[in-house]
């Protein structure tokens, strides 16, 4: 069984002094304008394995688009489950990464939905360990400028101490293969940046750590069914305005929703969405760290484009005033930019605006 050590160092191994603490904020600022792309995470976009995968015209749109980096989330513990053979799921990588290598991306490697929890991660945690170990030794010898590992994708509602040991134990592993790979961590809560205001950062220094920015989520989640009944009231704009302001849903009563309704009209604005960013920039600053917004988007069942366009962009400017990279969720499944199948057509001008795409004449 495994031992979880609280508030020990991380690694003896890690990078150390002033250079190495200036490479992993240049490694953070590399993966700056990116995204995340659902071929292999099985949850939203669930395909059959040989299927899944990017063809050239998805690199080249990108690449058109002016996209830096690719954060690449992969169901590891849905293809076990489904007895999928790991080398047919890293084949499917080195698929990607060949095409990133060609194209000049960043590749964040992203273990997309385990099963940890608060009972089971004396359990769980070795087994997350064992797959990350296979990760690393297929990858070790890919340059830690071009490729890195997230270890885990929106820590659930666990206590925070039973993640910081958990993390503890997956980096110290990966260090005794990998003590050059930049990794990257977020707090729990499914990567909250109210969490992350209360972590305590690792004591190895080749860390970056995430954060996941989807407020107000009253906004950008409504109507979105795995959520519930707090977010079923749709119709909202954003930034807030009372003349359109949607009644609110009877389901939505009772909830967290309800109250969110209600506060909705001083914290569905730019300014809020700064006020709130600023709670990660402080956290990093405090710990002397790289941050990244790891993920930010609109769910676009509901909301009307406009607003999705004019939050993309707003919280595209703020990440940039604060020297935050941001990666957005996502390429082509619900939180698309897209409104059709990816392409330059199906790319709303607004939506160019919000991500800073300026097309050539």
């Amino acid at each position: 069984m495994l031992l979880l050590t609280t508030g020990a160092a991380v690694a003896k191994s890690s990078p150390k002094g002033q250079s190495s603490r200036s490479l992993v904020f240049k490694r953070a600022q590399s993966l700056n304008n990116g995204i995340s792309i659902s071929w292999l995470e099985q949850t939203w976009v669930k395909q059959p394995l040989d299927e899944a995968g990017p063809q050239k015209a998805d690199f080249e749109l990108l690449k058109k688009l002016g996209f830096k980096s690719i954060r690449l989330p992969v169901a590891f513990t849905q293809f076990e489950a489904e007895q999928i053979p790991a080398e047919r799921v890293f084949n499917c990588i080195d698929k990607i990464l060949r095409q990133c290598r060609v194209y000049g991306f960043k590749l964040i490697i992203d273990y997309h939905y385990g099963k940890l929890n608060d009972a089971n991660y004396l359990a769980e945690t070795p087994k997350i360990i064992d797959t990350w170990l296979k990760i690393t030794k297929r990858y070790k010898q890919e340059h830690a400028d071009n490729v890195f590992f997230e270890l885990y994708n929106e820590p659930p509602k666990i206590d925070p101490k039973v993640w910081k040991d958990a993390a503890y134990n997956i980096v110290t592993a990966i260090r005794k293969v990998d003590k050059q790979r930049t990794l990257i961590i977020g707090a729990s809560n499914y990567n909250s940046i109210y969490e992350l205001s209360r972590f305590e950062r690792l004591a190895d220094e080749n860390i970056i750590y995430t954060f996941h920015f989807y407020e107000p989520f009253f906004f950008t989640h409504q109507g979105a069914e795995w959520v519930g009944d707090q977010v079923a009231t749709t119709g909202v704009s954003f930034p807030y305005n009372a003349e359109i302001f949607p009644a609110l849903n009877p389901k939505t009563k009772g909830t967290s929703g309800e109250s969110n309704y209600n506060l909705y009209k001083v914290d569905g604005n730019e300014q809020s969405i700064n006020d709130k960013l600023q709670i990660a920039k402080q956290w990093a600053n405090k710990y002397q760290v790289p941050i990244i917004c790891g993920e930010y988007g609109v769910y676009n069942k509901y909301a009307d484009l406009d607003s999705r366009c004019r939050y993309i962009k707003a919280v595209r400017i703020a990440l940039k005033k604060l020297n935050i990279p941001g990666l957005l969720w996502d390429y082509d499944t619900t939180f698309s930019i897209f409104t059709g199948k990816p392409a330059l057509a199906t790319l709303p001008a607004c939506m160019q605006d919000a991500i800073g795409y300026i097309p050539i004449k």
